[in-house]
């Protein structure tokens, strides 16, 4: 097995490996914790499979906003069709930031992919927080972030698949520390996003608005980004504890379908 980096701020590809057979699931953590995004292709897994490979990582979770695949529960299907102009969580964002408990990680297996487009870009917020001068890591050291589900610039999507596939329709809101400590490496990590956090906790919209409109627009730099392109049987893994991503959305009139697992977390820290 080779791991293979594609980028200067994060991201790798795993390679000599077939998640349907054996592997080392000691080695592939690793690479994740010290690339915070995986990349592996060519992976035929049917749903048993995969979650077998997300079990061997994790507790695959159930996503509260939309409803499994028969007989998987924790496999959802990420789409969008011919038809339609938005896609699913087409935003700079950290997975349900707005749980008491967010994801560990997530899992993308791509299904059917369109022609061109529909890459995935991801970011770094280890170096989004590092890179901020003494001053400004001192103001963030004690504030606290509000973050709600009802924010999403995505909500028409969500809400389209909540209504086609009879998930929940609850809302869900949060605190967290703005910057957060990873639990298992022990660095930091800027932890606002600009598709779930709506202001810091004891302030109201409009005061936050432009602390948080810079730390939006500073932890998506592209020194802090790699791109990942998807082929049939491309499968990523990514750290939700420190890194964010944005599926891009230029590939109207095609077809795109992922399935996805989401592997519990912890409260931030």
């Amino acid at each position: 097995m080779e791991v293979r980096r594609i980028a200067g701020a994060l991201g790798a590809e795993v390679l000599g490996v077939d998640l349907s057979r054996s592997f080392s699931a000691e080695t592939i953590r690793q690479a994740f914790l010290e690339h915070q995004v995986i990349f592996f292709r060519e992976q035929a897994l049917d749903p048993a499979q995969f979650m077998a490979f997300a079990r061997a990582m994790g507790k695959p979770i159930e996503y509260p906003f939309v409803k499994g695949i028969a007989g998987f529960p924790e496999v959802i299907e990420v789409k969008k069709l011919e038809h339609e102009k938005h896609n699913f969580g087409g935003i700079w964002h950290s997975d349900t930031a707005y749980l008491d408990e967010p994801p560990m990680g997530s899992m993308l297996l791509a299904r059917e992919v369109p022609p061109h487009g529909g890459d995935t870009l991801f970011a770094n917020q280890y170096l989004a927080y590092e890179s901020l001068s003494a001053g400004m890591k001192s103001l963030l050291s004690g504030l606290r972030a509000v973050n709600a589900s009802s924010k999403a610039n995505v909500t028409r999507t969500r809400e389209d698949r909540i209504k086609e596939q009879g998930g929940s329709g609850k809302e869900y809101e949060a605190e967290h520390p703005v910057v957060r400590t990873h639990p298992e490496t022990g660095r930091k990590a800027l932890y606002v996003n600009t598709g779930h956090t709506v202001r810091f906790a004891g302030m109201t919209d409009e005061e936050s608005a432009p602390l948080l409109e810079f730390l939006f627009q500073h932890q998506i730099r592209p020194e802090f980004t790699c791109r990942f392109s998807w082929r049939v049987g491309s499968l990523a893994f990514w750290d939700n504890r420190c890194t964010q991503h944005n599926p891009v959305n230029d590939y109207h009139g095609h077809r795109r379908v992922m399935h996805r697992i989401t592997l519990a977390g912890d409260r931030p820290r």
